[in-house]
C-alpha cells in the first residue's frame, strides 16, 4: 500500500518515535506529524486557535 509522500513521512515518524515514554515526547511526535501533513499557514492557524496552550513537546 502506498500513500502520499507527506503521509508516508508522518507514518514513519509515528513508527520511529511513537514508542518513547513521556507525554512531552509524544507531543513532539504529534506536532511533527501535523507539520508534515498540514500546509504551513493552516498549521500556524491551528496553533493560534489553541490560545497559547499548544505544546510542541520535546524531541526524543
Amino acid at each position: 500500500m502506498s500513500f502520499e509522500p507527506k503521509v508516508e513521512e508522518a507514518i514513519m515518524l509515528a513508527v520511529e518515535y511513537g514508542g518513547y515514554d513521556g507525554a512531552h515526547h509524544k507531543d513532539w511526535v504529534i506536532d511533527q506529524m501535523l507539520r508534515r501533513l498540514m500546509e504551513p499557514e493552516r498549521y500556524k492557524k491551528m496553533v493560534e486557535a489553541c490560545g497559547g496552550s499548544y505544546d510542541e513537546g520535546i524531541a526524543p
